[in-house]
Order: structure tokens, then C-alpha cells, then sequence
């Protein structure tokens, strides 16, 4: 077990989704893995392990924000060496042509979090960016599956606030930024740290220009195209491995 992770060692596959919220990891579990076990329920963070087509696969909560996610992904790579994980969360888009429903995948997350900072103590800016073989393999399942227009990569926005009126969001567009959420440059970054593969592929929730939303209940139990894609993604990746 770790601090916040009750699972013993070997209960969490070497692939792990990875949901802000716990209800999706929920979701996914029962509506798409065989052989289901939960191994975790502390802070009813809830984490899951079972197999889809064939493939051993763990759903690991990981809250909101860097903080979180930190935590739980740290533990994940040092304490079960986890392999690869690929965030399946919810974005606001920054872009015109970028539309509620669409797919984000972070090639690169830019922050007004401190966290990078501190890591390399004023020494250098760190650029917090995707394994490429897992960008590659994720979106040319998606390229396969969904209209070329719905899919888009590039920068996302890892916010430290949720309701932050101060950030400029008009200068994150003007520099290309393609949407706002709060996890994918602490994954990227403890990613790194451990020399292992993460990815963050994100659903468009809501538009920051226009305010068009979706309810959270959609947000937990509709976002079945990112879901399929993240685990069509953990079966090639699992079977590169084995070749």
C-alpha cells in the first residue's frame, strides 16, 4: 500500500486511466472491463483493475488540480511502477474552431503553476510534454474513429484555479493555446521524474468564449469516444510491448 493508494502490489496494471473524476473511473469499470476488482476507496478515490480485450488495465480518480494528480501519479509510478498513464479529463476550449465534444490531445501543457518552477529552483523553464509514441498510437486510433475536424493537438493550459477572472485567456489563445484544464503538466512533469509515458487526452466540456457547457452528469457518462480511444490506445501499447 501507499500513503493514499490501498492497493497491494501487482493489483494495478502497468497501464492506468486516469479520470479527474472518480465516478467516471466508476463508469469505465463497470461498463467497459471484465474481471473487475476495486482496490481502492480511500477519500473514495476510487481505483479499479480488470482487463479489456484480453488486456490488464487499471482506472485511477485523480481529483482536481496539480496537486492531486500529483500525488496519486507519483505513487502510481514510484510505488506500483506503473508504466503509462493517460489522463481522460474534461477542457475548456480556447479556440474558435475547437467545439464542445471535441478531442484535445496535450502534446504540451504550459501552467501558471508554481510547481515547475520550484522543481529546477529558478535553474531553467521546463517544458512539460507528452510521450510521443503514446500521442502517436492515440491519435491515430482516434484519426480512425472520429471526423478530422473533432480532433486537435497541441497546448493545453494546466490552470492552477478554477475560477481565476485574472488569467489573460484572451493571450493564451493568441499564442495558440487550445484549452484550459488543471492536471496534464503535473502528470507530464512526475511522468518525467520517473523516466515513464504519459499522456493527457481531454474531452471539450464547455467553451471559454461562447459558454456553451455540458452538465456533470454527461461529463461523468458521455464521454465514451475519449474513454474507447484511451483503452484501444493501452491494448496497442501493451501489444508493441509484447512484439
Amino acid at each position: 500500500m501507499s500513503i493514499h493508494i490501498a492497493a497491494k502490489q501487482k493489483e494495478i496494471a502497468r497501464y492506468v486511466l486516469f479520470p479527474g473524476d472518480p465516478l467516471r473511473a466508476k463508469y469505465i469499470a463497470e461498463n467497459y472491463l471484465d474481471d473487475v476488482h476495486q482496490y481502492n476507496t480511500v477519500r473514495n478515490m476510487f481505483g479499479y483493475t480488470g482487463k479489456y480485450q484480453g488486456v490488464p488495465v487499471s482506472v485511477q480518480g485523480s481529483g482536481m488540480g496539480i496537486p492531486s494528480a500529483m500525488i496519486y501519479a507519483e505513487e502510481l509510478y514510484h510505488d506500483y511502477q506503473v508504466d503509462t498513464i493517460i489522463r481522460i479529463g474534461s477542457a475548456g476550449a480556447l479556440q474558435e474552431q475547437v467545439k464542445v465534444r471535441d478531442l484535445v490531445f496535450g502534446q504540451g501543457a504550459s501552467t501558471d503553476s508554481s510547481v515547475l518552477q520550484h522543481t529546477f529552483a529558478g535553474q531553467a523553464h521546463y517544458s512539460a510534454i507528452a510521450s510521443f509514441d503514446v500521442l502517436d498510437t492515440a491519435f491515430h486510433i482516434a484519426q480512425q474513429k472520429i471526423a478530422k475536424e473533432q480532433l486537435h493537438v497541441g497546448n493545453l493550459f494546466s490552470s492552477d484555479r478554477f475560477y481565476n477572472e485574472e488569467l489573460d485567456k484572451g493571450k493564451l489563445a493568441n499564442y495558440g493555446m487550445l484549452a484550459v484544464e488543471m492536471e496534464a503538466a503535473g502528470l507530464y512533469l512526475t511522468a518525467a521524474k520517473y523516466q515513464r509515458r504519459a499522456l493527457a487526452l481531454c474531452t471539450i466540456s464547455d467553451h471559454i468564449l461562447t459558454g456553451e457547457e455540458t452538465t456533470a452528469l454527461e461529463r461523468q457518462t458521455t464521454f465514451t469516444q475519449m474513454m474507447e480511444i484511451a483503452l484501444q490506445t493501452v491494448v496497442q501499447l501493451a501489444d508493441s510491448a509484447s512484439n
